[in-house]
């Protein structure tokens, strides 16, 4: 949950070589999460731009 009340459970995760993982943002709806991770890889980098819902304990 945001400051200002929206949910937003679907998140875009960055992965790199080395297994460490970022978090890119948030997302209300899983299609717009895989439209923003579809949208990063095809910038050609090595990265995996992978999509997850977030637990309560991410929240």
């Amino acid at each position: 949950m945001t400051d200002n009340g929206a949910v937003l459970p679907w998140l875009v995760i960055r992965q790199d070589e080395g297994g460490n993982r970022y978090r890119v943002g948030r997302y209300a709806t899983r299609a717009e999460a895989e439209r923003v991770a579809d949208r990063l890889d095809t910038r050609g980098s090595r990265r995996l731009y992978v999509v997850e819902k977030a637990d309560r304990a991410t929240t």
